[in-house]
């Protein structure tokens, strides 16, 4: 019998590997329509014409994709190299909404406010699973 006790935020980390396997199951399918779909996108600028190939990007989004769905079932089942996995996916994924704020500000400010969120529940608050469970 465990005497520590475990606070409510126990379900904030299950909230967290939900939300690793629904971003993990919305990259993996943005990496295959950019496998299948044309490898060419194209942007004006005012100095000119882009092209830019994006398999290497839809590659990555599907191992990324793959890799979150399979952290996140891990982490649900209180895997505790899970949490140390995930917190890693996390951080990248919130290097990644910075780099898209020329882009996309407010969309990245929500994706890095939610990371921060998850980041802070499996940090302080992860261990918490494996003993509740």
């Amino acid at each position: 019998m465990s005497t520590t006790k475990t606070s409510g935020w126990t379900g904030w980390v299950v909230f967290a590997g939900v939300i690793l396997m629904t971003v993990g199951i919305f990259s993996a399918v943005q990496g295959l329509v950019a496998l299948i779909g044309p490898s060419s996108y194209y942007v004006v600028t005012e100095g000119g014409l882009w092209l830019l190939d994006v398999t290497g990007w839809g590659w990555w989004n599907l191992i990324i994709g793959l890799l979150l769905v399979l952290v996140g079932a891990a982490l649900l089942a209180g895997q505790t190299w899970a949490r140390v996995v995930a917190i890693i996916l996390v951080v990248l994924n919130a290097v990644g909404a910075m780099l898209l704020i020329p882009a996309q500000p407010w969309w990245s400010v929500i994706v890095i406010a939610i990371d921060v969120l998850v980041i802070y529940a499996l940090i302080v608050h992860g261990r918490e699973v494996r003993e509740d469970g």
